[in-house]
């Protein structure tokens, strides 16, 4: 096993919250290997006489980082050193990037990270049926452009799942940075998700935390750093004024990357946060999709964006007129009133009950929409 790596795997492990004191040392030393060659007085001149870490940066933490790429490797990840050129170029220009990077993939490095534009679409775990859409929407016309970009989120629920599927779907790579080990996948429910990105071209799963670390609320902070620090341009789809969608936004701005946000209503808790980055200049408002595609720069779109309404008409053309029209008017009622219920589709309907929701259920099996436990209607992007 390279020793390189495995000082680096240890570095990792000790400078794991402190990533700036691990890069400092590795840039004054010049590799991590040295580092643990250096000798007791050498290492004091350089952490402190009193430093707290020059009682980890003996032998036996070079022993766990093998025994620790050991477990990595019977997970299918390797381990990528900060100095290593497989590591993102991106991530590296960062003042506080990892000592190195587990990676898991049925691809290279080279190919995850190389060569495509990566843009982060984060948000809450709370996401509502406006932010579903507008986050498939948007992934949607990043699948459209010339340069097609690698998605990057973090694997949770809500917006980081959507984004994640959405990229599967749309048939764009996508990354997903975790706030766990290689090997424990969380939240559990995304454990077929998280299959499906390690096994997909241009897919991978990242994390800077060991095996076996567990999903604890301070590691989710620190993840969040990553999933900033890989990307071009970050896109808040909704957030509260605090979250963890929030400060990756907040660092994306701190590094210097383009931020977007989608604009929501102003007493919607959801959209708090997004609407103050907008507010102060932090962030662009993301208000269609074509703007937005430009705002980035990757090139024209090869196909217009696809409008939903069209490919409802078109889908229902054969339709009896009564049914086809009855059919898109609840879809135009539903598009324009996220969440309504079968009362009130077929009051804007104007006729009854099982009517309006039959209508919704032809819709929901066709694709065209989604209802929840509650019967609540709202536009799913095919």
């Amino acid at each position: 096993m390279d020793t390189e790596t495995i000082a680096a795997c240890a570095l990792n492990t000790i400078f794991g919250f402190q990533p700036r004191l691990g890069k400092a040392l590795l840039d004054a030393v010049g590799s991590a290997g040295e580092i643990f060659r250096l000798s007791r007085d050498s290492l004091r001149s350089l952490t402190g006489p009193s430093s707290q870490w020059l009682s980890q940066l003996t032998p036996s933490a070079l022993e766990r980082a093998e025994k620790e790429l050991d477990a990595a490797a019977k997970e299918g990840a390797r381990f990528i050193p900060l100095s290593d050129p497989d590591f993102p170029a991106l991530l590296r220009e960062c003042e506080d990037p990892p000592m190195g990077l587990y990676f898991k993939s049925s691809d290279s490095p080279g190919n995850v990270f190389g060569g495509r534009p990566a843009i982060a679409i984060v948000g809450t775990r709370d996401m509502d049926s406006y932010g579903r859409e507008w986050c498939q929407r948007l992934v949607e016309a990043l699948a459209s452009c010339r340069e097609k970009p690698v998605i990057v989120s973090g694997l949770a629920l809500g917006v980081d799942g959507c984004a994640h599927q959405a990229a599967l779907d749309a048939g764009l790579p996508t990354i997903a940075v975790m706030a766990t080990g290689i090997d424990r996948v969380y939240p559990f429910r995304h454990g077929l998700l998280a299959s499906r990105i390690a096994c997909s071209p241009g897919c991978a799963l990242l994390t800077d935390y060991p095996t076996g670390t567990a999903p604890i609320a301070i590691h989710f902070l620190r993840r969040n750093r990553i999933i900033a620090g890989l990307s071009v341009a970050t896109v808040l789809i909704e957030s509260k004024k605090k979250g963890g969608g929030m400060l990756t936004a907040q660092l994306a701005s701190s590094y210097g990357r383009a931020l977007y946000a989608l604009p929501g209503r102003a007493d919607d808790t959801r959209s708090q946060g997004c609407n103050i980055l907008i507010r102060q200049q932090l962030a662009e408002a993301v208000t269609d999709p074509e703007s937005f595609i430009q705002s980035l720069g990757l090139g024209p779109v090869k196909r217009k964006v696809r409008d939903i309404a069209a490919d409802a008409a078109a889908f229902y053309a054969d339709e009896p007129d009564d049914s086809r029209r009855r059919l898109l008017a609840a879809f135009d009622f539903i598009r324009k009133h996220r969440e309504c219920g079968a009362e009130e589709l077929a009051s804007a309907l104007g006729c009854g009950f099982p009517e309006a929701s039959a209508a919704a259920a032809r819709l929901e099996s066709d694709g065209f929409i989604a209802t929840d436990i509650m019967g609540r209607c709202s536009i799913r992007i095919k």
